[in-house]
């Protein structure tokens, strides 16, 4: 989301307590959990497998924090900045203007009886022209055009065209898609700001991110909708660990979207995103897939809470205020909700697209819409570990919760996750990102390593209420 006052990075992530749960945002006695600070932005970067995005929140400027990477390798990513609330455009810098001369020096030159001669016979040259000029110019005016030559602006206006959009273009989606995508205002004591929001009914009932939501806390949303009318927002349900929302408006004839499938989503595949990038709503903007699974670190509700995407990435332009819209396949279904962008250096405020988009897949986004629709909170999915990174690639096991999924499976305090079904595990935000692109029920095959070797285990995960 991105917001209009202070910049749309918001919070800066608080250092997450040690030990705290992250198979599924759980505390530490319940949920997967990793001894990885939670932070907001990384100096000069952040990010940690891939960096955290910062959790919006409204009309507090972006800071600067810290991100530790793990014992193993480096974070592939400097710095990651949810874009929800666009806070106010910034100022367009005006330049100064230099005069023609201003880079150069004059050249004297040495006056002399032949320069004279040469400056005169110049001279009457340039007075023969215009002379001559002017002369031409009479001449024309006292005999008339006699010109018979067309001018393009004498021609009429062609007909309306009659093209169609393509099938599968990007123009064919945005006339599919434009209706169903929402600009959300958002206005309180603090400053203002856009972000962007998805019908999922005709009678008013709308999925965006958490942090577009909470920024109207003590304040009021509102709603633009593609037909130009407007209609207060209420929150009908909120999760930080997933950064999902759903609000409500009081109005009808809307056009819902169309959902799709992001599981079977292949790399390199088309898509377009539309949203309110800095205010402007109804922007659409195309790229491709550029990368699945891709764990990627946002702040939860007021920074507080580790949140961890398992994210889709795309090279499609996202900037502040597309937070909450959506990113669609070429056949006009939602496949992701965009939740943030990665941008290089530090204290950047309002920063830009530079081609690393992120956003949640929308199978693990109709599971939480739905559960908070119906009971206004969701449930996480969760191994039952509290894990560490280790010293080599992989999440290491520093606990277990007692009777839970991971216990009663065999595993035990020291084993290192490598691997779950068949995606390799690199730490411990890759563990967490994995547990939560499944559902609660799920059962997985988890590789381990240990003291006895390497072995599989099945594992039921379960889910539990954040």
């Amino acid at each position: 989301m991105t917001e209009h006052t202070p910049e749309f990075g918001d919070k800066p992530d608080e250092p997450k307590p040690s030990g705290e749960g992250v198979g599924a945002g759980e505390t530490p006695q319940s949920g997967v959990s990793s001894q990885q600070p939670n932070t907001a932005e990384a100096q000069p970067g952040s990010a940690s497998r891939p960096t955290q995005p910062t959790q919006y929140q409204p009309n507090q400027p972006n800071q600067p924090g810290s991100q530790q990477p793990g014992p193993y390798g480096q974070d592939p990513y400097a710095q990651q900045h949810p874009y929800g609330v666009h806070q106010q455009p910034q100022q367009t810098q005006q330049f100064g203007q230099q005069p023609w001369y201003a880079s150069g020096q004059a050249t004297q030159q040495k006056k002399s009886g032949r320069g004279l001669a040469t400056g005169v016979a110049v001279l009457a040259l340039v007075c023969g022209l215009v002379g001559g000029g002017v002369g031409g110019f009479v001449g024309y005016q006292l005999a008339g055009d006699t010109s018979t030559g067309a001018s393009a602006l004498d021609e009429s206006k062609p007909a309306r065209s009659a093209s169609t959009a393509p099938q599968g273009s990007v123009q064919q989606v945005a006339q599919k898609v434009l209706p169903s995508v929402v600009q959300i205002q958002i206005a309180s004591s603090q400053g203002s700001g856009e972000g962007s929001g998805i019908v999922l009914s005709s009678d008013g009932l709308i999925l965006t991110n958490n942090h577009v939501a909470e920024g109207g806390q003590g304040g009021r949303l509102t709603a633009l909708f593609h037909d130009n009318r407007t209609a207060p927002l209420r929150v009908v349900g909120t999760d930080p660990n997933s950064d999902l929302a759903v609000v409500k408006a009081d109005i009808t004839g809307l056009t819902p979207a169309e959902l799709g499938r992001s599981d079977d989503l292949p790399v390199g595949s088309q898509v377009v995103a539309i949203g309110s990038p800095f205010g402007l709503s109804g922007t659409v903007t195309s790229g491709i897939v550029s990368a699945k699974d891709r764990p990627v670190r946002a702040g939860g509700e007021s920074g507080s809470q580790d949140t961890v995407l398992n994210a889709l990435q795309t090279d499609a332009a996202i900037n502040p205020g597309n937070s909450g819209g959506p990113l669609v396949d070429m056949d006009g279904r939602v496949v992701g909700i965009n939740s943030a962008i990665y941008s290089p250096g530090s204290g950047q405020e309002q920063a830009g697209s530079v081609g690393l988009g992120f956003a949640i897949p929308i199978d693990q986004a109709r599971r939480i819409a739905t559960e908070l629709k119906e009971t206004g909170s969701a449930s996480q999915t969760t191994l039952g570990v509290m894990i560490t990174n280790a010293n080599q690639p992989g999440a290491m096991v520093r606990e277990v919760t007692p009777n839970g999924p991971a216990q009663q499976s065999g595993l035990q305090p020291g084993d290192v996750i490598t691997k779950m079904d068949d995606r390799s595990i690199l730490d411990s935000d890759a563990l967490v990102a994995a547990v939560r692109s499944h559902n609660p029920g799920d059962r997985v095959k988890i590789t381990v390593t240990g003291p006895g070797g390497e072995r599989t285990v099945d594992v039921t995960l379960v889910g539990q209420k954040g």
